[in-house]
């Protein structure tokens, strides 16, 4: 018991200079077994694990993706908001909204709609 801990702590202590050449626990062999076993865990963390490179990628270009459209419909969301306050505050302009959006009719009464070239209501168009 007592060699087999004298000759680790010799192992321990011995410079890498004097160490055997051929020698299985020579500095050289340790960094090889070293880098070998970064550039495993490497290739697997790139190729091989559940959340492997190509997927955190592609997670990323989702996310982006969605936040932009997280985006739009916040804008549409506010859009949405300001009508239904000018819509709901006022009989008359419920009135115009609900005939407008949904053709709807009083009875005995005939909708014209008028539009373009393009087959587009001519009210409905935005100044260009």
């Amino acid at each position: 018991m007592n060699q087999n801990r004298s000759s680790m702590l010799r192992f321990l202590y011995t410079p890498a200079s004097l160490m055997k050449k051929g020698s299985f626990w020579s500095l050289q062999t340790l960094k090889n077994f070293y880098i070998a076993t970064f550039l495993a865990w490497f290739v697997w963390i790139l190729f091989l694990d559940n959340n492997n490179m190509r997927i955190v990628i592609s997670n990323r270009m989702k996310m982006k993706e969605l936040e932009h459209e997280k985006g739009i419909l916040l804008g549409k969301i506010k859009e949405v908001k300001k009508e239904r306050n000018e819509v709901f505050g006022n009989p008359k302009m419920l009135e115009k909204w609900a005939r407008e959006n949904f053709m709807m009719r009083k009875p005995n009464e005939e909708v014209y709609v008028i539009v373009d070239e393009k087959n587009q209501p001519v009210e409905g168009k935005k100044s260009e």
